[in-house]
């Protein structure tokens, strides 16, 4: 299928394909045709698929098709995004998809001086991508209103759930027209996502590409174990290797982002974090210096990594393992974008194991382990375990080679097929 059968518009045909792009992926093949039916979406699809250009295509050609003839222009569309680096993608997309519709667009979010921000919005704007809480503080000085909203999106729902911004979303629900069109793009889609989505969209149609539980083919997965001290010590020996010229490299919590880098950057590895408690601009700074490649490696939470779009990044390393099973999907899915190849590393301690289980429970595939490494795991039984071995379960088996190989599977785990 090719984006002229989807009957886009000649401007935004023109720069689809001044872009690069012929083929649609999935999820914009689906859910372009049913939004520029007017219909409500929910859709879901895993990183790096293209959701951002299946609403930011169909948007752009129904405003463009529906124009306001107004000395000055009217916020149309709004798209509401739970953080700055995903807004200002989101904006770069409109940009570059919109170039020859005349349709303007601006990215509103937090952390930075917001006179830029209303001057543009005084002027007058078509579209709007903004954060939630910046979005609501500029509303309430007066300097926007919502009343002309004809078309809302809420991307990346399930992650301004987790960020605490259900409130702020239905406020400014409650300020956008009743009649309109609502769209839902996500990459997960729990049961209060589903839950939120019936109170606000009417009669959606609901698009799901490539669930969340099927990880990229292509990505080569593996996992170390180790223990939890001898984790920086690991990273280090890897990233040894002059054969990954960037690795993006996932921790739980800002402080553990920050000590990974100070860690590499001791051992001369050009490394930045890139985290909630930065300033917008170091945010930026960092983010662009991956891309250059001045910086190699890229320390970053789950929260900030949401946004982060590399070209060709071929490395993701898991320092630390969520215990969100779905997340672990979200990291890796950094890497292995549009049919590029990419190897995803998973570091496990101990205490870490029980997160192990659920990820391959949800992607229905043991990761293979590479165990010829001069880190290994030594304290199979940390307090944790010992406490639950005491109430009468089992606990975990030590993990013990199965074959002579560089990796091997973990012979600790149920071989009851999946």
């Amino acid at each position: 299928m090719q984006f002229e059968s989807l009957n886009i518009i000649e401007p935004i045909l023109k720069a689809v394909k001044e872009e690069g792009y012929t083929i649609p992926t999935p999820i914009q093949a689906e859910s372009i045709p049913i939004i520029l039916r007017g219909t409500d979406l929910i859709g879901s699809a895993q990183t790096g698929t293209g959701k951002t250009a299946a609403f930011a295509i169909p948007i752009l050609q129904l405003l463009s098709e529906n124009k306001v003839y107004d000395r000055k222009r009217k916020i149309r569309s709004l798209i509401v995004t739970p953080t700055r680096e995903l807004a200002i993608q989101i904006g770069e997309s409109f940009n570059a998809y919109g170039r020859h519709t005349g349709l303007t667009n601006t990215v509103i979010f937090g952390g930075v001086n917001q006179n830029p921000q209303t001057n543009t919005l005084l002027r007058g704007v078509d579209i709007v991508i903004a954060t939630p809480g910046r979005l609501l503080d500029l509303i309430n000085q007066g300097f926007m209103n919502l009343r002309d909203v004809e078309i809302l999106v809420l991307d990346e729902a399930d992650r301004m759930l987790d960020m605490g911004f259900i409130h702020d979303v239905k406020r400014i629900i409650a300020l956008v027209p009743k009649k309109r069109q609502s769209l839902f793009f996500s990459a997960t889609m729990p049961a209060e996502i589903v839950k939120l989505a019936a109170t606000i969209l009417h009669n959606p149609s609901r698009v799901s590409v490539t669930p969340v539980s099927s990880t990229v083919e292509i990505i080569n997965q593996y996992v170390y174990f180790v223990d939890k001290g001898n984790k920086p010590s690991l990273l280090v020996n890897i990233l040894r290797d002059e054969n990954i010229k960037t690795a993006l490299v996932f921790t739980r919590t800002k402080h553990g982002a920050d000590k990974v880098v100070k860690i590499l950057l001791k051992n001369n590895i050009a490394a930045e974090a890139i985290h909630g408690n930065k300033a917008q601009n170091a945010r930026q700074r960092a983010l662009n210096n991956f891309k250059a490649q001045t910086t190699r490696v890229l320390v970053a939470t789950d929260i900030a990594a949401r946004g982060i779009d590399v070209d060709d990044l071929e490395y993701v390393i898991n320092f630390e393992m969520s215990n969100i099973a779905e997340t672990y999907v979200h990291r890796i899915g950094r890497t292995g974008r549009a049919g590029a190849k990419g190897t995803a590393y998973s570091f496990c301690d101990a205490e870490e194991k029980e997160f192990l289980r659920d990820v391959e429970k949800l992607i229905n595939k043991r990761i293979p382990v590479i165990d010829n490494h001069p880190f290994p795991l030594m304290d199979h039984n940390p307090v944790k375990e010992k406490k639950q071995q005491g109430r009468g379960n089992s606990g975990h088996q030590a993990p013990r080679p199965v074959a002579a190989a560089n990796t091997r599977r973990w012979a600790g785990r149920s071989n009851t097929s999946r």
